[in-house]
């Protein structure tokens, strides 16, 4: 079964690498866009400094993950030699977003913890590093391989205490959410998803809360919502996405819409156009 597919299907990450080679002293995160970033440590020494916490000292080469936009400022003294590779990444355009949610707010993973991580960042770190054509293209799509592949390392390493990443890391709970993520139209019931886990009407419900750390009816509505923002921002009509998940009417969906969001889909439609 393929747990993450379906998630990438509605929220496609996206990356654009902006910074390849060195760095001395101090740039700060552009967080204009609403983008995490990544930042690929090749050779030397790099402190990170963010507001209100303590700094970040990386000193072997890594991988510093930014998943949500986060304040911070890079720092490399200049005997450092600190060569670096660093990124803008997006999960997709809708804002109820799971897997933003389920991910803690850095993830610092050295190279050396994660051997499957090599041969692509040696990839990726020879087209950063060479003139050849198409690098810029090929150095994004590598990016957001690499995200995939951290996120396959946070779900089977168990990285995330709660979230998303964690009922998909558990192999009962996958199968009812990978169902709804694959299926948001249908009208799902407790009973139903359960019987996709293999269990109990009860013990499905307590153990996808605590796990997950919301009931598994609360995530359909979250899953459907976000699903819904990204068919709106594509120029879809409510009359098309209402039964796209779930819900009779355009009013029904309206309605549930306006309470997880605080505005109306046209409204929160103006917001972003403004935004």
């Amino acid at each position: 079964m393929d747990r993450l597919s379906p998630l990438f299907a509605r929220f496609a990450p996206s990356a654009r690498v902006f910074h390849i080679g060195s760095l001395c002293g101090s740039a700060d995160a552009d967080l204009t866009e609403g983008n995490g970033h990544i930042h690929l440590i090749s050779t030397g020494r790099l402190t990170v400094f963010r507001p209100r916490l303590d700094p970040i000292i990386i000193t072997e080469p890594s991988v510093l993950f930014f998943p949500r936009p986060s304040a911070h400022r890079l720092h490399v003294e200049e005997r450092d030699n600190t060569e670096m590779v660093c990124a803008t990444i997006q999960f997709g355009n809708g804002l109820e977003n799971p897997v933003m949610r389920a991910l803690p707010e850095v993830m610092v993973i050295p190279l050396e913890s994660v051997p499957s991580l090599k041969p692509m960042l040696a990839l990726l770190f020879a087209e950063a590093f060479s003139d050849k054509c198409g690098r810029q293209a090929a150095i994004d799509r590598l990016t957001e391989y690499l995200m995939v592949l951290l996120l396959r390392h946070a779900m089977s390493n168990k990285l995330v205490g709660g979230g998303i990443l964690a009922g998909l890391g558990d192999p009962r709970l996958a199968k009812a959410i990978t169902a709804m993520h694959e299926r948001p139209e249908q009208s799902w019931s407790l009973e139903q998803l359960a019987e996709s886990a293999g269990m109990s009407r009860a013990r499905f419900a307590v153990h996808f809360r605590e796990t997950v750390g919301m009931t598994p009816l609360d995530y359909l509505t979250d899953w459907r919502v976000g699903v819904a923002q990204v068919l709106l921002r594509a120029g879809q009509s409510l009359k098309l996405v209402a039964p796209a998940v779930g819900y009779m009417s355009p009013t029904a969906f309206t309605r549930v819409f306006s309470q997880r969001i605080g505005a109306s889909p046209t409204e929160w439609l103006a917001q972003i156009a403004v935004a």
